[in-house]
């Protein structure tokens, strides 16, 4: 009779108690997980850059600093895009708004709705009367005061994973190379260097694809001519970056803005038919082709990531999903038990 302790169903059991005690805590702590996850990936993109201003004598301080500075003005044109499309939408809503209006009174006919009420009716005026303007707008100020925070806490965790990533190294190649073991220390080293490498590998190719990807949507947004074309070509650029879902919300937000702006069914299903093709051949064929030589990861293994950090951590965890398991599935390569390599095996 084996003993308890040694039971492959009780240590199965024991992991699996032990992974959800884990999510938990990551999904409980979140404001603090979210932050410096996004600050270890942001040093990892920095990582060749910084390498070259070393080799350039810079002195480390400065370098970090550098990094803040191209950060902040990365955000900084975003926002001013976001903020000024935004204005411009606030001044056309009078516009939309009857076209809005319109396309509802011109389908509840064509639907058999003669209802005097339709003849009458205002969008706008309805969703105030439904809905709580004021804890919309709560919210929003909450989730920007939020979005601020968490971009403080970022750089903030950035200037120190800048500072102790190499010690964090350092100590994982004494822990588990002996001494004299130079074949054991190699092993270490390279399972640390393929880390960066492959993030920044998934990364570059993602924002190639993603570019292309944003710039065929907007060749068709300037075809048809709808309005804010710069707006949804930012969307479609950093929705791809969300997998498999992200695609689908890239393809309905622009396609709602035609339907309203030219008031026709039709040419929103032909817009909408055009850009779902190109995501298709863009996501299905030329992505897998590049990203998964790359990645070498199952498309299940990806869903399932999807799924999991969409739900511990929402969108932030949906963008980091696949860098994550990226990063499980090469420490997991690594190791040479035959649980993790079977592990190893499933996810690609």
């Amino acid at each position: 009779m084996k003993k308890f302790s040694t039971d492959p169903s009780v240590k199965l059991f024991i992991s699996v108690l032990g992974l959800i005690a884990i999510f938990i805590v990551l999904k409980e702590l979140q404001h603090i997980f979210i932050p410096f996850v996004l600050a270890y990936f942001l040093f990892f993109v920095f990582q060749p850059f910084n390498k070259f201003l070393t080799r350039k004598k810079f002195p480390e301080g400065l370098t970090v600093v550098i990094d803040i500075v191209i950060v902040v003005l990365i955000l900084w044109g975003f926002s001013r895009v976001i903020i000024a499309s935004f204005n411009e939408f606030g001044e056309a809503v009078p516009v939309y708004e009857t076209k809005l209006n319109n396309i509802i009174r011109s389908t509840a006919l064509s639907l058999g709705i003669d209802d005097p009420f339709m003849s009458d009716f205002n969008l706008l005026q309805y969703l105030e009367k439904t809905l709580d303007v004021g804890g919309l707008a709560g919210g929003f100020f909450s989730s920007t005061l939020s979005f601020f925070s968490t971009v403080f806490f970022v750089l903030f965790f950035f200037i120190f994973i800048s500072g102790g990533h190499n010690k964090i190294v350092e100590a994982f190649r004494t822990r588990f190379s002996q001494p004299q073991d130079n074949e054991e220390t190699t092993h270490i080293d390279r399972t640390f260097e393929n880390i960066p490498e492959k993030i920044q590998n998934y990364i570059v190719t993602k924002l190639l694809i993603s570019l292309i990807t944003s710039i065929s949507v907007g060749v068709v947004l300037w075809i048809f001519d709808i309005d804010f074309m710069v707006v949804w070509m930012v969307l479609t650029f950093l929705l791809n970056f969300i997998p498999n879902i992200g695609s689908v919300l890239a393809v309905i937000f622009p396609t709602l803005m035609a339907l309203v702006q030219l008031e026709s069914f039709g040419y929103a299903l032909l817009f909408a038919g055009i850009t779902t093709a190109i995501q298709n051949v863009i996501g299905n064929i030329v992505e897998p082709k590049i990203m998964g030589d790359k990645l070498g990861l199952n498309p299940i293994v990806i869903l399932l990531s999807l799924l999991l950090w969409g739900y511990i951590w929402g969108l932030v965890g949906m963008f980091l999903s696949v860098p994550i398991i990226v990063v499980l599935k090469i420490a997991i390569s690594e190791s040479k038990s035959p649980n993790l390599t079977f592990i190893n095996s499933l996810m690609g």
